[in-house]
């Protein structure tokens, strides 16, 4: 496989989307916006500079990623190549193998509802249990 062209300093979403955290720079950008993403521990605009050495923390579903840059390349290659442009640390990984065995053992939703959807029968019997009284204009025009 050929190198990444790689550069010493770049816009924090560029990078995002070279290193395929995001499909596009503007979900990137929307990411960063929404404080779902630190650089260092400190909250961070799409056109913060980042380097090597930097740590990015990224929230993803609920998990907190955490990913030392390791380069910087403003052009999106392939996946290979993208994943050496960061090193996710040691806790980040045991958090996201957590995260994934508790969605594991957790149970489907779905089966919760034992009888599925009310049918339309059940609605109009849970509409009659309420206790207040339908106003209209007509009635009182009476």
């Amino acid at each position: 496989m050929t190198e990444l062209p790689l550069t010493d300093r770049l816009r924090l979403d560029k990078w995002l989307w070279a290193a395929r955290f995001y499909k596009t720079r503007a979900l990137a950008a929307d990411e960063v916006d929404k404080g779902r993403v630190r650089v260092n521990g400190q909250p961070a605009k799409p056109a913060r500079e980042l380097k090597a050495g930097d740590q990015v923390e990224i929230r993803q579903d609920q998990v907190w990623r955490c990913v030392e840059v390791r380069a910087l390349s403003a052009i999106r290659g392939p996946a290979p190549l993208a994943q050496g442009l960061y090193a996710e640390t040691a806790d980040s990984l045991a958090a996201r193998a957590k995260a994934a065995e508790a969605r594991r053992l957790a149970g489907e939703p779905a089966l919760a509802i034992a009888q599925g959807r009310p049918t339309k029968r059940d609605g109009r019997d849970l509409r009659g249990l309420r206790d207040w009284q339908r106003w209209s204009a007509s009635i009182d025009d009476e």
